[in-house]
């Protein structure tokens, strides 16, 4: 197996995180303040005695942009892994259902499921991941592999050991990337070209948040306040009504 040296690292990472940037500016251009008001709890929100029209409506974006910005890393992060194996072990985007990369190390055919935290799932969702990692295995059987198959549960961030459970090995944060590089720091290596433009991207991103922010509490106001008051029984209604 040959090293990711920390030049085409940092040359692929420069090349894609854009696409990050980009997705977090997309989904600014596309999110409508109607969508922010059906989407979130409202009765949260009051129980928070949020009062400011303004305060609601950041609460209400931030709420919205953070569980995207952490699909959109996922995506990066998965992207990455996938530039990893296809580099040291002719890996591959796998084919089946729910198994994002396949490779061989030491005689090994790992089929990886890529996940950017912990907190990804519920009981069904996990479920099912286990039952398209034994399909997966059956296919690859029924195609003559013969070796050991490993399915493995990448988890890009956390610290939790390593572990099994149904089969399927469970390897968090630095285990993972270990892995996947054989390098037991390589989980640290990506933080620097991660930040690659980072201020210059976030400074656009900050400058179209906060018109949107503008324009969003103006909106609410017109339609949500009386007399510069919030009129929480009208968010509920628009939020919840549905029998009139």
């Amino acid at each position: 197996m040959s090293a990711i040296h920390q030049e085409d690292l940092e040359r692929y990472v420069n090349k894609n995180i854009d696409s990050f940037h980009a997705s977090r500016l997309r989904k600014l251009s596309e999110t409508k303040l109607n969508d922010l008001l059906r989407r979130k709890n409202p009765y949260l929100f009051r129980a928070k005695d949020i009062n400011t029209a303004g305060d609601l409506v950041k609460e209400l974006l931030s709420a919205v942009l953070s569980a995207s910005e952490e699909k959109f890393m996922g995506d990066f992060l998965e992207g990455l892994a996938i530039f990893l194996v296809g580099s040291l072990y002719n890996g591959q985007k796998s084919s089946s259902q729910g198994i994002d990369l396949e490779f061989t190390k030491d005689n090994v055919r790992y089929l990886v499921s890529v996940k950017s935290g912990p907190n990804w799932s519920n009981s069904s969702s996990y479920k099912q991941q286990v039952t398209d990692f034994h399909t997966a295995q059956k296919v690859i059987r029924q195609a003559g592999l013969q070796g050991q198959i490993e399915t493995v549960l990448g988890i890009c961030y956390s610290s939790k050991a390593t572990s099994y459970r149904n089969g399927v090995m469970h390897l968090h944060g630095q285990a993972f990337w270990n892995l996947l590089t054989g390098d037991a720091n390589f989980y640290t290596q990506i933080v620097k070209p991660i930040g690659y433009r980072a201020k210059e991207h976030n400074d656009a991103f900050e400058h179209e948040r906060s018109r949107l922010l503008n324009v969003f509490t103006q909106q609410f106001m017109n339609d949500f306040c009386i007399d510069g008051v919030i009129d929480w029984e009208r968010v509920v209604r628009f939020n919840s009504g549905n029998m009139a």
